[in-house]
């Protein structure tokens, strides 16, 4: 589990409006389940007469299917682009307009899919009927639409996208127009509608392209796919650049298909809430959502890795480095340990790496930890990224950071930086989820993740529960070099200054 979610644990108690601990706070909490596997988190607050809405889908970047990378990312920008209902001018007629695009771009790209063989003029000409079938597509839609009715009704906070696990999006409106989402979110959930799909996929890759030009963008992709060979950990989320451009709208509804289903679907609500009402809707709703199977999860695993990978990448700028060790999943019970570890060492001037590698030895300009990258639900890697100072080689920095991570392994922490690492942890979550967006977030999460909801308040007597051993048999046990990955950056025609000690 991330640490920014064992803050955010920590806070969904502390923040609870009324003061209540975790058992007075469960009494407000309704969890039930349609009869088509469509689940319901509800949380009551009535301090303010505003309800936040998060719709959870299971089926994020770790989905694509091969050859379509970036496809659930792209999928999740089309959220708010409308239903049958709403966006279109007339839909029957649109409807036709968009198989009528799609065809003109399956053609194209049979065309262009014949290599050496392709007849350019021939392409030309396909790809000129594709364009105007995309014109006509979107005279018959107004992709805004979605979002005006939801603004038109106050709705504040309007967020969509994808991330690693799933696809997540949702808004607070005010209580008095709690049906009106069950209504809109009904529809969008049973009848959604692509549209602007070649547009986003534009813009997909013009964003990736330029991710791709920033060196640290770089330097955390090609880290990715050195240290997994297998797991589609490997994949950029955003996509390959050989992938986004052969996206079809059609590979984007089969998708949807599959993971819109109600098995697949966590909705929670936090606020100005009835729970009596809220089932009464839901049933009216979301009842007519069909059952269907539910999609299997990812099958492939890691290999174990044998011994250390060092990747160099020649490139202008800033020279950078970025050291993976691994470790395991969030379901892990060393999961919380390693939380600990990274606010030991800090991402400010009061943690341990910043302090030794920047203050004292003077090593780096600046230094960043992440106990989990890029993902937590399968195992993954505990991150550091750094920069080596002025007059100072890569390989010194690198070496400043494995005594680092040795020290850890050969002598406990003591009581006083354990203990400020754990208050630390504490006052980021403190400060981070007092809102109901961010409690309705993080339960459909753990509803989801976990099938449980509850599972918030464990973790935070897990938190409690560390120990300075357990700092040291974590650090023994994953900061090894067989498990650790290095990438380095290394201006073009200057001596490459990398590699691990």
């Amino acid at each position: 589990m991330k640490a920014y979610w064992v803050g955010c644990i920590l806070l969904a108690v502390a923040a609870t409006a009324t003061g209540q601990d975790s058992k007075e706070l469960d009494k407000r909490v309704t969890d039930f389940t349609l009869a088509n596997g469509l689940r319901f988190v509800i949380l009551e607050r009535h301090q303010a007469p505003l309800v936040s809405f998060q719709t959870y889908i299971g089926g994020g970047t770790l989905s694509d299917p091969a050859g379509q990378s970036g496809l659930a990312a792209l999928v999740g920008r089309l959220a708010y682009k409308g239903t049958e209902s709403v966006g279109t001018r007339n839909w029957a007629e649109e409807r036709k307009a968009l198989e009528a695009m799609d065809q003109a771009f399956d053609r194209m790209e049979a065309e262009r899919n014949k290599g050496s063989r392709t007849n350019q003029e021939q392409f030309d000409l396909l790809r000129t009927q594709w364009r105007l079938a995309v014109d006509a597509a979107q005279r018959q839609g107004d992709p805004s639409e979605y979002g005006r009715q939801l603004t038109g009704q106050g709705a504040t906070a309007v967020r969509a996208g994808a991330n690693w696990n799933s696809l997540q999006s949702g808004y607070t409106l005010p209580s008095n127009r709690i049906e009106f989402w069950y209504q809109m979110e009904s529809q969008r959930l049973m009848h959604p509608v692509l549209r602007d799909f070649d547009s986003e996929r534009a813009a997909m890759i013009e964003e990736a392209a330029k991710s791709r030009s920033n060196p640290q963008g770089r330097l955390v992709e090609a880290l990715q796919s050195a240290a997994f060979l297998a797991h589609p950990y490997r994949n950029p989320s955003a996509g390959w650049p050989s992938d986004l451009p052969e996206l079809k709208r059609s590979e984007a509804r089969d998708f949807v298909e599959k993971h819109y289903v109600p098995g697949n679907i966590v909705l929670a609500l936090v606020g100005d809430v009835d729970p009596a009402e809220a089932r009464r809707l839901a049933e009216k709703y979301f009842s007519p959502m069909p059952v269907r199977p539910i999609p299997p999860p990812i099958r492939t695993v890691e290999p174990a890795q044998l011994g250390p990978r060092t990747v160099q990448l020649d490139m202008p700028g800033q020279v950078t480095t970025a050291i993976g060790y691994k470790r395991p999943a969030d379901s892990d019970r060393d999961d919380t340990v390693l939380d600990v570890i990274q606010s030991i060492l800090g991402n400010g001037s009061s943690g341990m790496a910043w302090r030794e590698l920047v203050q004292e030895k003077k090593v780096a300009t600046g230094v960043r930890v992440a106990a989990t990258f890029p993902d937590g639900r399968y195992p993954n890697l505990f991150l550091f990224v750094a920069a080596p100072a002025p007059g100072l080689r890569l390989d010194q920095l690198q070496k400043a950071i494995d005594e680092l991570v040795g020290r850890l392994r050969a002598q406990k922490v003591d009581a006083a930086t354990l203990s400020q690492a754990k208050a630390q942890t504490q006052s980021t979550a403190y400060a981070r989820l007092a809102s109901n967006a961010n409690m309705a977030e993080m339960l459909a999460l753990y509803a989801s993740t976990f099938g449980d909801w509850k599972k918030l308040f464990t973790l935070i007597d897990d938190v409690e529960k560390v120990t300075a051993e357990d700092v040291q048999r974590a650090a023994q046990r994953y900061f090894l070099p067989t498990g650790r990955t290095t990438v380095f950056t290394s201006i073009p025609g200057m001596p490459a200054q990398g590699g691990q000690p």
